[in-house]
């Protein structure tokens, strides 16, 4: 039978290392917690999945399977906005936008505030680790693939999970100065917010479609609202289970 000193050592050691486990706000910690049963609740509800009979498409699956990888519904999707080149009044159309992606995947999108990070390095789209998605503008030369008529890019890069699931963990966007002038967005709001919609839709998992009625047809010209697929696509792909 050990000595009550030694006893009491070896209990508080253990609170410490439950403490630890518990409370600690690496991400590191919060796949612990999971893999012993505790947290894992969602930030916002899970969207309703419904077949709208639309089209859709997954820009990457989980390994060996067509389920789809997402941001984990349990994390809060952090952006921030680098307003280097940002048309005047574009703040509220970017926050629009971002509601509306927030609403139809069930993730809770949470504004960093400003960065001065690029949404992209180079002519490649490559992020550093996790971090905020960054919404960002530029043009052709900073950025090879707007040249012609793209009017935005977007993505995100994912991360294995220890659960052995993949998660996207950072994102970007950047958004074409020639397209998002002060003049379209004053007097194109519905149209630019629509942009920014679609470049949304592939940070949070989707790919382009070759359905003109969806918003994520890859030569939009002039779709403003989520089609059928968009909405059950965004669903699934914000359905996805915690990490």
């Amino acid at each position: 039978m050990p000595r009550p000193s030694t006893a009491f050592s070896v209990v508080a050691a253990i609170a410490l290392v439950a403490a630890a486990v518990l409370f600690h706000p690496s991400s590191q910690m919060e796949a612990v917690r999971r893999l012993v049963g505790l947290g894992g609740d969602r930030r916002l509800p899970a969207p309703a999945i419904v077949e709208r009979g639309g089209v859709f498409a997954f820009a990457l699956t989980q390994r060996g399977s067509s389920d789809p990888v997402g941001w984990d519904p349990c994390e809060a999707v952090e952006y921030a906005v680098n307003p280097a080149g940002m048309p005047a009044g574009a703040r509220p159309l970017v926050e629009r936008a971002v509601a509306r992606i927030s609403e139809a995947t069930g993730l809770e999108l949470v504004d960093d505030g400003d960065t001065d990070r690029r949404p992209f390095a180079g002519s490649r789209i490559r992020f550093g680790g996790p971090g905020p998605v960054v919404i960002g503008w530029g043009d052709a030369s900073e950025y090879p693939e707007l040249a012609g008529e793209v009017a935005g890019l977007g993505g995100a890069a994912p991360e294995d999970e220890a659960s052995g699931r993949r998660h996207y963990v950072s994102g970007g966007i950047v958004l074409d100065t020639e397209a998002f002038t002060d003049v379209n967005v004053a007097e194109r709001p519905r149209v630019m917010e629509a942009i920014v919609v679609h470049e949304l839709a592939h940070v949070v998992g989707l790919d382009h479609v070759a359905e003109p009625m969806e918003l994520m047809f890859s030569d939009n010209t002039g779709q403003l609202e989520l089609g059928p697929g968009d909405r059950e696509g965004l669903a699934r792909v914000g359905s996805v289970p915690c990490g």
